[in-house]
């Protein structure tokens, strides 16, 4: 008997399937499911499958006698081998190098830099460690040359391209050429003969990561899989193809700026939360060793609505510049607007200024910007924010060598950060001379570096007046 093909509807989302078009899937998203063909099992596939279950039920299957549950004393841990990249920065963001067997899957904008910073790595890989293939579904084997010239000098004799968007090919070149590194680009591009939906689709992106995740988990083949965004920036696709790879990078950046940022929001061998950074030229992507420095070069003394701050992001500690600016309300309600805070967060902010400083912003439209375009997670940027809003607002004149990091809360006390000392200890590398900051953190820190002062704070009217001390 032929096999049968039935119409079912997948949530994008979540990748959930429904018989009927639903409006709102089970995981709260609206308007998420498309229609997609799937094939139904014939008699013959039914039975075997039963068969098989009912074996495995009552023992009389080899396979199943043969799998044996182990202990979790018995199991025997060891180092993971890590490969390198060539790229400083992105070791940093994988935990030290691409470990083998692993999956990767990297995201960003269009143009971005996704695409040539594993050009890069590919070739170091190459000449250092093998036979390496590149996968490309969405370029010709010439315009991925013409990247790999500019972007990389050196000989990439073990470099392999191949323009293909079908799986079970490419499966078979995988065998055939047997690579230390595999990259496919993209993920959104290639389909398996097996489903009859297009490419892109949530069955053709699921049923491509499984592929994929299979062969380099039997073969020790770590694998890098680029993936598109959305409009919004978020990962194209299912949710269950983040579920599937070690590790999840982001590239973030300004299309006018030269400032790339690579984030790892999900890493099972190393730190989350960890980034790197890098500067596009002409020859592709370098990495930013001085990144506080790239951030703070536009600080300057006098400047009103200017402040620094420290955040620590994975590893290391990170120091940004805070700006912000008020401007009388011509029209309606007075706007807020954020740049790299939570917006929330920011009203949170005000609303602590209004009740604890005297200040109205009933009438004043508020805007404030972390510089470089970075968005970093946490709430050590708070008493920034506030010092910088209330030296606009009231014409004090910006202190290029001062330095404020702390959390506030809805009674206008200042809470402790953490990682406070090697905060401290980089703002007194980067040459800041007074630290503000919670009273708790500086009881904490047992060794002040020489030429910094710090002012310890408990609440936001003391931070106001250690600024116009």
């Amino acid at each position: 008997m032929a096999k049968k093909a039935k119409t079912v509807f997948v949530c994008q989302e979540c990748g959930y399937e429904s018989p009927k078009w639903m409006g709102q899937c089970i995981c709260g998203a609206w308007n998420s499911f498309v229609e997609e063909k799937a094939v139904e099992l014939d008699e013959a596939d039914s039975r075997r499958r039963g068969s098989s279950v009912k074996a495995a039920m009552t023992g009389g299957s080899a396979a199943s006698r043969a799998a044996k549950p182990t202990r979790l004393a018995e199991v025997k841990t060891a180092d993971y081998r890590r490969m390198d990249t060539g790229i400083g920065e992105l070791n940093r963001v994988l935990g030290g190098g691409l470990v083998k067997g692993s999956l990767t899957l990297i995201s960003g904008e269009p143009g971005i830099g996704k695409s040539t910073i594993i050009i890069q790595a590919a070739v170091w890989i190459a000449e250092n460690y093998g036979t390496v293939l590149y996968v490309s579904g969405e370029e010709s084997e010439e315009q991925i040359k013409m990247r790999a010239e500019r972007v990389c000098r050196g000989d990439t004799k073990n470099l392999f391209l191949l323009a293909e968007t079908n799986m079970e090919v490419i499966m078979g070149v995988v065998e055939q050429l047997k690579p230390v590194f595999l990259v496919v680009d993209s993920i959104q591009t290639m389909y398996s003969e097996e489903l009859d939906a297009a490419p892109g689709s949530v069955s053709q992106v699921r049923i491509c990561g499984n592929l994929l995740m299979r062969l380099g988990k039997s073969g020790d083949l770590p694998i890098f899989i680029v993936a598109h965004v959305t409009k919004s920036g978020e990962l194209a696709g299912p949710k269950i193809v983040e579920h599937l790879v070690d590790c999840v990078l982001n590239f973030t950046g300004e299309r006018n700026q030269d400032l790339r940022i690579l984030r790892s929001y999900k890493n099972r061998f190393g730190t989350t939360s960890e980034i790197g950074a890098f500067e596009m030229g002409e020859d592709g992507l370098t990495g930013i060793e001085n990144l506080s420095g790239s951030f703070l070069e536009g600080l300057e003394d006098g400047t009103e609505g200017a402040m620094a701050t420290a955040v620590y992001e994975g590893t290391r500690p990170l120091l940004l510049e805070v700006q912000a600016l008020t401007a009388p309300t011509n029209i309606g309600f007075a706007r807020r607007t954020a740049l790299g805070v939570d917006h929330s967060r920011l009203n949170m902010i005000l609303a602590v200024l209004e009740r604890k400083a005297g200040i109205s912003f009933i009438n004043q439209d508020v805007y404030v910007n972390i510089v470089g375009g970075l968005r970093p997670e946490g709430t050590a940027t708070d008493l920034a924010v506030a010092l910088a809003i209330y030296s606009v607002y009231r014409g004090i004149p910006g202190d290029s060598k001062t330095l404020a990091m702390g959390e506030i809360g809805l009674t206008g006390d200042l809470r402790p950060v953490q990682n406070g000392e090697k905060m401290v200890k980089e703002a007194a590398r980067m040459g800041f001379t007074r630290v503000i900051l919670p009273r708790r953190n500086q009881e904490k820190i047992r060794e002040i570096p020489s030429g910094l002062r710090l002012i310890g704070v408990t609440n936001v009217k003391e931070a106001i007046e250690a600024l116009q001390g």
